[in-house]
């Protein structure tokens, strides 16, 4: 009876080694995996992102098409843990038609702790205040992955 149990002990652990191998390789491969989240429009850009979890900004893409014009393109955080605690976190000075955004952030940054990682609950806001509303349309995309 003793050396029946420890056969069952030992296949249960076995079998359990093999399921925290299994989950260990697929959570490393959602941290790979980018999520895109996209918009679109023809007036001001006031978008927001975020995942359920913590996650990384990996890149921001915006392209502008119609007539001509640049306005300033920021993103910033509005955070779970309030107002006190929103940011301003990358602005680019002219972005609009002919003058598209084409934001990736470098392997150094990817890194964990990232100043691009965020906490569940956060979201990225971007803003861009369209010149000629109605004129220019614009398509927004945006890079995230799951953050160790």
């Amino acid at each position: 009876m003793p050396a029946d149990m420890s056969r069952i002990l030992e296949t249960a652990q076995s079998g359990f080694a093999a399921q925290e191998t299994e989950l260990s390789a697929r959570r490393a491969e959602q941290v790979r995996s980018v999520t895109t989240r996209t918009a679109t429009g023809a007036g001001d850009m006031d978008e927001t992102f975020s995942l359920d979890t913590r996650f990384r900004l990996v890149f921001v893409r915006g392209h502008f098409v119609g007539s001509a014009g640049t306005a300033a393109f920021s993103i910033s955080l509005d955070s779970a843990k309030g107002s006190a605690y929103d940011a301003g976190l990358f602005t680019i000075t002219q972005a609009g038609t002919d003058k598209d955004v084409n934001l990736r952030i470098g392997d150094g940054d990817n890194v964990e702790p990232s100043a691009w990682t965020f906490q569940a609950g956060d979201k990225l806001r971007i803003q861009w205040t369209n010149p000629d509303s109605g004129n220019i349309t614009w398509g927004l995309e945006v890079g995230l992955v799951l953050a160790s």
